[in-house]
């Protein structure tokens, strides 16, 4: 048995545990009721289901709720048309939202799906850092479909600054060796 402290007990029958309790003017609450004696610890249970809920709701608060944004367009579209769409991908991954995009056929456009991955591609790019692929362009019914999320950035530590530096250092002894084969070959040419 636990204390309302957190102070072991020690081994104690069900009738002294409950009547300490009771004294305490607080639960008797089983804590591993499958272990060999059952452990119980004395608590406003009351107070600990309030508290509980209180950091659920809290965690729920913290959480976001990443949605599926879709950009429909079709396999003709217009240069000025195609950069709003890039934009407005964009915008749903800045946000943290992941973006559904569709490249639809219409009539017989369908004959030719690699302009619509040709498209696909060109809006990848478009995208540039801010996003990564996470499904391929893939044919559902009439449309080639490709799924994309906002790429996750880690903050650099000062450490990785310092490894930086020191490639950067690493060329510039390189460089005079480079030059001195330069030179032997003009003295050759003097000559």
């Amino acid at each position: 048995m636990i204390d309302a402290d957190g102070e072991k007990k020690g081994v104690m029958s069900a009738k002294d545990a409950q009547k300490l309790a009771y004294d305490q003017n607080l639960d008797l609450v089983k804590i591993a009721p499958q272990a060999t004696p059952p452990v119980c610890r004395i608590m406003d249970y009351g107070k600990y289901c309030f508290e509980q809920q209180k950091r659920e709701k809290e965690a729920r608060k913290n959480q976001r709720v990443v949605e599926i944004k879709e950009i429909r367009m079709f396999s003709a579209i217009d240069t000025h048309d195609f950069e709003t769409k890039v934009a407005q991908g964009k915008k749903f991954l800045q946000g943290g939202d992941k973006v559904k995009v569709s490249v639809r056929f219409r009539k017989r456009a369908i004959a030719h799906p690699h302009l619509g991955e040709e498209l696909l591609e060109k809006y990848r790019e478009g995208l540039g850092d801010v996003a990564v692929v996470d499904k391929p362009p893939k044919m559902e019914g009439r449309a080639l479909v490709m799924f994309v999320s906002p790429k996750q950035t880690k903050p650099e530590k000062a450490d990785k600054g310092a490894k930086k530096q020191k490639p950067q250092q690493a060329p510039e002894t390189k460089a005079p060796a480079a030059e001195a084969p330069a030179a032997e070959e003009k003295t050759e040419q003097e000559a």
